[in-house]
């Protein structure tokens, strides 16, 4: 999604695709799959740990979003399109739409290694592209993409609010426990342990009405998090009035403070 402003900039791609990356940009990867794998073994759900054996990144740099693309193609018809640090909503629908999904080809600074307020290119593989190669997760993304493409400006403010408690956010409760499986989450370090293991979150049964109406920060780690049975449950969505749910939640209004702090 699009954000107010950046201190990055995406790197541009030759003929082939590839992006060039520096040795300080391909150890600032490899030092943020070392940690992250580890955290996320006993965390994600287990579709996210079958998508990233699938998926065979490499460990020590960046891959390049075609490598990515060409598993991804494969399994769910899905590609990795790499974008400039800043895409507008139009564009962001338009991609998921179409079974692409956006990648700023740039990594963050060692220096912000633990949080970074703009979805880098780790964030977006790391996080998402394990999920892509999971058949109902992949569809719902591409009908969120359709729905987006034909609302509103006031109708996108809510349907960011869903794919942030689910794409972004979400968690899934699996046979072994609780589990993670939206791309905030499992990207970052803290969020990670902090979600499934933290006394401070509220955490709920998904609901997709409540989800629409309930707002959300980006600079705070998240005060709540929607659980899904499975993920079935996102397939459902997509075979839901989607709209017509905006339109109810339009009329109820946001959920009061108290309940998301």
């Amino acid at each position: 999604m699009s954000y107010a402003n950046t201190d990055y900039i995406a790197k541009t791609v030759d003929e082939k695709g590839n992006a060039t990356y520096t040795a300080d940009e391909n150890a600032v990867w490899q030092e943020l799959m070392q940690r992250q794998l580890k955290i996320v073994e006993g965390r994600a759900c287990q579709e996210y740990l079958d998508g990233m054996t699938l998926l065979n990144l490499p460990k020590d740099r960046v891959p390049q979003c075609h490598e990515v693309s060409a598993v991804l193609q494969k399994i769910t018809g899905w590609s990795l399109e790499p974008v400039s640090a800043l895409i507008s909503f139009d564009r962001f629908f338009e991609l998921l739409a179409n079974k692409k999904f956006p990648a700023a080809t740039f990594i963050r600074r060692k220096e912000e290694l633990d949080y970074l307020k703009e979805p880098d290119i780790f964030h977006e593989i790391f996080g998402h592209c394990p999920l892509l190669t999971n058949s109902a997760y992949a569809k719902f993304t591409e009908i969120y993409g359709k729905y987006g493409l034909n609302a509103t400006p006031q109708e996108r403010i809510l349907l960011a609010r869903l794919y942030w408690f689910t794409i972004e956010f979400g968690l899934i409760q699996q046979k072994n426990g609780l589990r993670a499986y939206g791309g905030g989450i499992l990207s970052s370090i803290s969020e990670t342990v902090y979600a499934l293991e933290s006394d401070v979150p509220v955490r709920k049964p998904f609901d997709p009405l409540e989800a629409l109406r309930t707002p959300y920060r980006i600079d705070v780690i998240q005060p709540i998090y929607y659980v899904l049975n499975d993920f079935n449950q996102l397939f459902e969505l997509v075979n839901m009035d989607l709209m017509k749910l905006i339109r109810e939640a339009k009329v109820l209004g946001e959920v009061p403070p108290k309940h998301i702090c």
